[in-house]
């Protein structure tokens, strides 16, 4: 499992070194992502992706409860009130059910990749004075090392915490 770190750096030249001394603390690229504003390059470090950007992860879990829950409501609506002639089995509930949730998944993602990620909005006036925003993807049991690495090498960084958990897949 892995924590999240948060950390504002005050501009791309920290960002290069708190990225060198954490690679040189066995933290991989793939688990550093930085974000900067609109325009700004960030060179050789890792970009933070749409995952991390966006809100699709979060969009895609109301969609597939939301279409779930409707789908559910329109299968027994379907099973209780059958076409005539036709036989319906309980199954049908469980397929509406399925292609409710899968449904409403997809709808809320095309509505979630375009919307900035909610938990990143708190960084949204950092980010606008030409700050950069580090995510740190560690091992629970490293969070404290590196926190105490970048305080200890970067006392420009400002510490924002953790999210307590992060999916596996992004």
């Amino acid at each position: 499992m892995r924590r999240r770190l948060y950390f504002v750096l005050p501009d791309l030249g920290s960002a290069i070194r708190t990225a060198n001394d954490l690679l040189l603390a066995r933290v991989e690229d793939r688990y550093m992502h930085f974000l900067a504003q609109r325009g700004m390059s960030l060179g050789k470090l890792h970009e933070a992706s749409y995952y991390q950007k966006s809100d699709l992860r979060h969009s895609m879990q109301i969609g597939f409860m939301i279409g779930g829950c409707a789908g559910f409501l329109i299968g027994i609506y379907i099973y209780m009130t059958p076409p005539e002639g036709v036989n319906l089995q309980l199954v049908t509930i469980l397929i509406a059910t399925v292609v409710g949730a899968l449904f409403g998944a997809w709808a809320a993602s095309m509505i979630g990749i375009s919307t900035p990620n909610t938990a990143l909005k708190r960084f949204e006036a950092e980010i606008g004075q030409g700050r950069v925003l580090l995510m740190v993807d560690v091992p629970k049991d490293r969070v404290e090392e590196i926190q105490d690495l970048v305080h200890r090498n970067h006392p420009e960084a400002s510490d924002h915490g953790l999210e307590p958990t992060i999916p596996a897949f992004p």
